[in-house]
């Protein structure tokens, strides 16, 4: 798919010295939903803002759909949807009049039926006429939402939009957007919720320290990253390993009653048949096996360490 959003070697650098971005350069694919995963301080919230215009680089440069976000403002701007982390809502306004004003901000004609379907598919219309005082803060959340989709964007940027929320909530949060990616929204999201990522996003970009460490396909990242596991319950403790066994990858845990076998998914060949026959052989009796994959979350944080090693 062509990129919608193009972003060119960004640097932000304050005035105190701290760099925020080193040389991101991103291209965002029209109609993708990207997780943007980071510790705090990576830089993520800086990137989005810098994107949507609130915050200027110090070098590099952002196209929103062709439009240049300083030369062109207006356009590359009009294009965007923003829901920020922190809530600023005002608390005595009422739902629906808070969201037809985002849509009037972006000096877009009224329209209830805009509105009403908006606030239907965020399932707020029944609190259309709450004050926000009056809301939950996911329902507080949901209103964000709504205004930052009030002007009919092509690209919605979420920064921790689920920060705060119950289970509950956040699972009804990944289903909004998913609707809003049938309706052709691109969306970017910022999150520290692994599996938040694993559940919604088409790609995971993962960035530390300003830098964009890689941006890839989950499922191919999964697959080229991940590593499988196979857990090797015992019959007998043991206290160590036999010598034949030291070719393989084994780690002997919880107090020598099972092992740990590493392989690499992506392989010619697991060696579990090998290593099965090696354990017999060794008079190791096996009382059960189970299998488990690496998740996003341990992919994650190997690479974070590694930068934070480099």
């Amino acid at each position: 798919m062509p990129a919608i959003v193009t972003v060119d070697s960004l640097e932000k650098t304050y005035a105190d010295g701290f760099k925020a971005l080193s040389g991101v350069s991103l291209d965002i694919e029209q109609g993708e939903v990207l997780a943007l995963l980071g510790p705090n301080g990576a830089g993520k919230t800086t990137l989005i803002s810098t994107i949507c215009g609130l915050v200027q680089a110090t070098g590099g440069s952002v196209r929103v759909d062709g439009h240049d976000i300083v030369t062109d403002y207006r356009k590359a701007r009009a294009l965007i949807g923003l829901v920020p982390q922190e809530i600023t809502l005002e608390p005595f306004d009422k739902v629906i009049n808070s969201v037809r004003f985002s849509r009037g901000l972006f000096g877009k004609p009224r329209d209830e039926a805009h509105i009403e379907k908006t606030l239907r598919q965020l399932s707020l219309w029944d609190k259309r006429n709450s004050r926000i005082m009056e809301l939950s803060g996911g329902m507080k959340r949901r209103v964000l939402i709504a205004k930052a989709l009030a002007h009919e964007p092509r690209i919605l940027f979420l920064d921790e939009p689920t920060a705060g929320v119950d289970v509950e909530l956040r699972r009804g949060m990944w289903e909004t957007v998913a609707g809003l990616k049938n309706d052709g929204v691109t969306i970017i999201l910022t999150t520290h919720y692994i599996e938040e990522a694993e559940a919604i996003a088409d790609r995971v970009g993962v960035i530390s320290k300003g830098r964009i460490l890689l941006v890839e396909d989950k499922d191919t990242l999964m697959n080229r990253m991940g590593r499988k596991q196979l857990r090797i319950e015992l019959h007998e403790p043991v206290s160590e390993l036999p010598d034949e066994l030291s070719e393989h990858d084994l780690e002997l845990v919880d107090g020598g009653d099972a092992l740990i076998y590493t392989y690499d998914t992506t392989g010619a060949r697991t060696g579990i048949t090998r290593l099965l026959s090696d354990l017999s052989e060794a008079g190791i009796v096996l009382r059960d096996i189970q299998t488990s994959q690496s998740s996003l979350e341990e992919i994650f944080v190997g690479l974070v360490q590694e930068e934070n090693a480099a």
